[in-house]
C-alpha cells in the first residue's frame, strides 16, 4: 500500500530528477519545440514541493491535487496544464483514501492518461508524452491484474515509459509546436516523453521496497 509519505516521496524524488535534467529536457526542445521544457518543468515541480511543504496534505489524493494545482499554475508552456491535468484526474480517482492499492493506483495512472489526451487531443503516435505514459499505464495494469506487487507494477510502468520514449525518436510530431517541423521532427526524442519517464522512475523509486510492497487482496 501507498500512504500519504510515499507519495510526497514519489513528488519529492521527481522534483529532484527533473531538476537534475533540466539541461538536458530543455536540449531535447531546443531540437523541436521552444528550448524551455526542462526549465518550465522544473519551476514546477519546486513549486509543487514548496506547496506541498506549506499545506502538508493528508491524503495520497490531496497530495496530488496539490501538485496538479502547483504544475498549473507555476509551470509555463503545454506541460504545466497537460501534467497538472493528470495529477489531479488521479487525485480524483483517490478521493480521500489515507491508503492506496495497486489497484487504486493503476486506475489512476489510466485516470492521468485520460485527462491528458482529453485536453491535448494526442493520440499514440503523435510524439507527446502519451507515447511514454500509455506503454506506462498498459504495462502497470498487466501487472496489476496478475496480482503483482506495486513496486513491480511501478518498475513495469518506467521501464515501459522508457521504451515508448525512444520509439518517439522515429515518430513524426502531429501535436503542438513541433508538429510545424513536420517529418524534420524524426530522429529527435520527444521531450514530453522523456520527462514522463523522470516522473514514473521516480514513482518506481518510491515504491522499491518492502515498505510498499501489498501482498494481493
Amino acid at each position: 500500500m501507498m500512504d500519504v509519505n510515499t507519495f510526497r516521496a514519489w513528488i519529492a524524488e521527481a522534483a529532484r530528477l527533473v531538476v537534475a535534467n533540466t539541461d538536458h529536457l530543455t536540449h531535447l526542445d531546443a531540437a523541436i519545440g521552444d528550448a524551455d521544457h526542462g526549465i518550465n518543468l522544473s519551476r514546477g515541480f519546486r513549486a509543487a514541493v514548496t506547496m506541498l511543504d506549506d499545506t502538508n496534505p493528508e491524503t495520497p489524493g490531496a497530495v496530488l491535487t496539490t501538485v496538479g494545482r502547483a504544475l498549473i499554475s507555476k509551470t509555463g508552456g503545454a506541460s504545466g496544464p497537460l501534467y497538472g491535468t493528470g495529477f489531479r484526474a488521479a487525485a480524483k480517482t483517490l478521493g480521500e483514501d489515507p491508503d492506496v492499492s495497486p489497484v487504486q493506483l493503476g486506475a489512476a495512472l489510466a485516470a492521468a492518461l485520460a485527462g491528458i489526451r482529453q485536453l491535448g487531443a494526442a493520440e499514440p503516435g503523435d510524439k507527446t508524452m502519451v507515447d511514454a505514459l500509455g506503454p506506462a499505464v498498459s504495462a502497470s495494469q498487466a501487472v496489476i491484474d496478475t496480482g503483482g506487487h506495486l513496486s513491480e507494477a511501478t518498475r513495469a510502468a518506467a521501464d515501459a515509459a522508457a521504451r515508448g520514449r525512444q520509439a518517439t525518436i522515429g515518430l513524426t510530431a502531429r501535436k503542438g509546436r513541433a508538429s510545424y517541423l513536420g517529418p524534420r521532427t524524426i530522429g529527435h526524442e520527444d521531450p514530453g516523453a522523456a520527462s514522463t519517464v523522470l516522473i514514473l522512475q521516480a514513482l518506481a523509486t518510491a515504491t522499491a521496497g518492502p515498505a510498499t510492497e501489498s501482498a494481493p487482496s
